[in-house]
């Protein structure tokens, strides 16, 4: 059987390995935002094409964006898959930061967390992760993110085999580590870093500075698998 670890000694393992993820890489808060809609199903390297394609046309603000069309949108982020919908998402975010705080992002971070988010996620197409990343990497509050990633990772590790929600994962990873913000930034970037170049669906599990601790290792290294 694997050693058993907690979270914490699994995001110290991590941060020794990868060293700090410095995430999320944006230079202002609404790049933030508008990345972490465009990223939904599509990997970073396409939004930052669609970064660079907004910038190119001298959008950089949420403001700049609210000021075009669905239609004038959706071209400029051609890159990032699904990317009509993702212009509606965007605009409907615009709307709601237009209306409710006249794009004062300080103003609207300022709100209480928990009503803050809760009227977030009434947004239409903003789900609770995207929610949690503008809260977290925008807005610095401590809301850790939950992805696909998180759970494959606390998965093989054989932290649990139950099948959770998202609210329940989020709250079983919070029980067991500090509420801080620079930790759960950090943690989340940690995992999606690990799991995007070693712990994939086929896992490089030669690599891993997890296989001592991992369950799912342990189970399969007589009789490899081909994907997760």
């Amino acid at each position: 059987m694997p050693k058993t670890l907690s979270l914490l000694e699994v995001y110290n393992i991590l941060l020794n390995f990868q060293g700090p993820q410095h995430w999320w890489p944006g230079e202002t808060q609404d790049e933030i935002i508008i990345g972490a809609i465009l990223t939904q199903n599509v990997s970073w390297k396409n939004v930052v094409k669609a970064l660079n394609n907004l910038h190119s046309a001298g959008i950089y603000t949420l403001k700049d964006l609210d000021a075009l069309s669905v239609e004038a949108i959706a071209p400029l982020i051609r890159s990032t898959l699904y990317y009509n919908q993702k212009a509606l998402k965007l605009k409907t975010f615009t709307n709601f930061l237009r209306e409710r705080y006249q794009f004062d992002l300080q103003q609207m971070f300022a709100e209480d967390l928990k009503t803050l988010r809760s009227e977030m996620l009434k947004l239409k197409g903003l789900g609770p992760e995207t929610v949690d990343s503008i809260l977290l990497y925008a807005g610095s509050k401590p809301v850790f993110v939950v992805d696909a990633y998180t759970i494959r990772l606390l998965t093989r590790l054989g932290f649990t085999d139950k099948k959770m929600n998202y609210s329940q994962w989020q709250e079983f990873i919070t029980e067991r580590i500090p509420q801080d913000v620079e930790l759960y930034n950090d943690f989340h970037a940690q995992i999606v870093n690990l799991c995007k170049d070693i712990c994939r669906n086929k896992p490089r599990c030669e690599i891993c500075p997890l296989t001592l601790y991992c369950t799912y290792y342990q189970q399969n290294k007589e009789n490899p698998v081909t994907s997760s």
